[in-house]
């Protein structure tokens, strides 16, 4: 049975101060979705997707595919502003993406099989991706409205140099996801407690968050064709809304079209939010070259 990693890496990159998808952090000048990517081939995946804008194609293509061609079969998609649902057409004022679910969405043509999706300048761990693959394999390759994710402990998915959003996760006794609720702000305050900020709410620092590690069976693209026209239906001249996968999966589960297993890893994450984060980023993949989980050189 065949598995496919989607990995999105179209976004805008404003908080960051560049095409931080492509930022050199490993000490060869890997970036993170290098680390991913590799993690991925070593948990059996045979394909990797990723979704980028057209403007840095040629750059993406130098940088990333160029090094992984002969290791893993690869496909691009483009997330561009006017690729939406026939009928609408984007507002000439519309300049920020349309957001995860509509990026998940550009690839529906090209995904026929389970497939995992994450961020491209999020570090995931390979226990993740083992976790899985090992979950595809258990639902077998018919298996449709089957998804997972993989939970992270908020604590360990802060930034040291500014707030994070994160979609906290409520979980069942049976480890099935029931319901994402989406927070903004989030940053510890003074006394060390972890504070969404816009919605004043105090949050735990064992919760369950998720950081866009979703695993999809492919019908997951009839219901996002859906959610997207009913989305853009309603908001098409906001220049500012977004139509992000967690609300959509949340969506799905009320409405009984999809049951979501949390996959609980204990590996590590990381992300480059910031620019001050990078220096955090090359520190870890530093640390995990001179314990051997990866080489100096990845490719």
């Amino acid at each position: 049975m065949g598995k496919t990693l989607l990995v999105l890496a179209a976004g805008m990159g404003t908080r960051y101060g560049g095409i931080k998808q492509i930022d050199q952090i490993g000490p060869s000048g890997e970036c993170i979705m290098d680390y991913s990517v590799y993690d991925a081939i070593a948990s059996g995946f045979d394909r990797v997707v990723f979704v980028i804008r057209r403007s840095f194609e040629r750059a993406f293509r130098e940088k990333v595919l160029d090094k992984i061609n002969d290791k893993i079969r690869t496909d691009l998609a483009f997330q561009e502003l006017e690729n939406l649902p026939a009928g609408f057409t984007c507002p000439p004022d519309r300049k920020k993406p349309w957001g995860t679910g509509h990026a998940i969405w550009i690839a529906r043509d090209i995904i026929d099989e389970h497939f995992a999706v994450i961020n491209a300048d999020d570090f995931y761990g390979r226990e993740a991706f083992r976790a899985m693959a090992e979950y595809f394999q258990s639902i077998g390759a018919g298996a449709t409205g089957q998804y997972a994710m993989c939970g992270y402990r908020l604590e360990n998915t802060l930034s040291d140099h500014g707030h994070v959003s994160r979609g906290v996760c409520k979980v069942n006794t049976s480890g099935k996801l029931q319901n994402v609720q989406e927070y903004t702000a989030i940053q510890k305050n003074a006394n060390g407690q972890i504070i969404s900020q816009k919605e004043a709410i105090a949050l735990h620092p064992d919760d369950i968050v998720s950081m866009n590690f979703w695993g999809f069976t492919p019908d997951v693209f009839l219901h996002l064709d859906e959610k997207l026209i009913a989305f853009l239906t309603k908001n098409l001249d906001d220049p500012s809304v977004e139509i992000y996968i967690p609300f959509v999966v949340d969506e799905l589960i009320r409405e009984n079209k999809a049951n979501v297993r949390v996959l609980q890893s204990k590996a590590r994450w990381f992300g480059v939010t910031y620019k001050q984060d990078k220096a955090t980023a090359a520190a870890f993949i530093r640390k995990m070259v001179t314990e051997n989980i990866y080489p100096e050189k990845l490719w």
